[in-house]
């Protein structure tokens, strides 16, 4: 029997594991900025009004996103959050800081949804021998998402976790398919990446030679995605995906096979 082609799987985390849909961005903003401020009033922080609290950090964050759009480079945001309110006076231990990230996170964690059979799913690829991973465009740092994943009882699921902010450079830049694949110790041509983008994440995992595969999500509904792109309306449809990639005649290369 030959050997298996697929031997590890990255996964996106917005609309891909995580389903959030089309959100309220600014309120989710106030909201979580609510939360940060109270979170500084009860440890007797200097903060000023809520309305300026409020106005800064939007106006920081919004400049900092369209910057990283420019540059292709994501910010760490707790990083940006704490260093702005250090410059006001606020002391906070290291892991008061995180609290204080958090706060502005959780609003958003509140409406995410998972499969409600992720955790099979994510068992059944395990006990296959796959190295699972996940690859995210984000600045929302790494202790407020793997909280997240905790709560959720799906952290330990992943092999590797990484973050477009922790990398000079972001999807769908190659490089950072590629150093995914490397940290997880897979070759990219035995790794299966799935997402919901077709910019990013199908566009920057087929450039470093992986198959691709398409969560179906509101963010690729009016897409046309190519047909010899694979598309799945759910997790739980990849161990069956996979199974077909390992069973296809060898007509050519997985890069011949994946690439229009």
């Amino acid at each position: 029997m030959a050997e298996a082609k697929i031997k590890g799987v990255l996964f996106d985390l917005g609309e891909t594991l995580l389903t959030f849909g089309k959100v309220d961005t600014l309120g989710l903003f106030k909201e979580g900025g609510q939360g940060a401020y109270a979170f500084l009033k009860t440890r007797n922080q200097p903060t000023g009004s809520l309305k300026c609290f409020l106005k800064k950090h939007l106006l920081l964050v919004q400049i900092y996103n369209l910057w990283s759009a420019i540059i292709g480079r994501d910010f760490d945001s707790a990083k940006l959050l704490r260093r702005i309110n250090e410059k006001k006076g606020v002391v906070l231990s290291d892991e008061q800081w995180q609290e204080f990230a958090w706060c502005w996170y959780e609003p958003l964690s509140r409406l995410a949804a998972i499969e409600n059979d992720i955790k099979e799913t994510l068992g059944r690829l395990k006990d296959a021998g796959i190295k699972l991973g996940i690859l995210s465009n984000t600045f929302i740092n790494s202790f407020s998402l793997e909280r997240h994943l905790e709560r959720l009882g799906i952290l330990d699921s992943f092999d590797v976790r990484l973050y477009s902010y922790q990398f000079p450079y972001r999807k769908p830049n190659k490089r950072i398919f590629l150093a995914a694949a490397e940290r997880l110790g897979v070759l990219p041509e035995n790794t299966v990446f799935v997402g919901d983008r077709m910019d990013t994440d199908v566009a920057g995992s087929r450039r470093a030679n992986m198959f691709s595969v398409i969560k179906r999500a509101y963010t690729n509904s009016k897409k046309k995605i190519p047909k010899n792109i694979i598309t799945i309306e759910k997790i739980a449809e990849l161990p069956g995906v996979i199974e077909s990639i390992n069973h296809r005649k060898p007509a050519g290369s997985s890069g011949e096979d994946n690439v229009t």
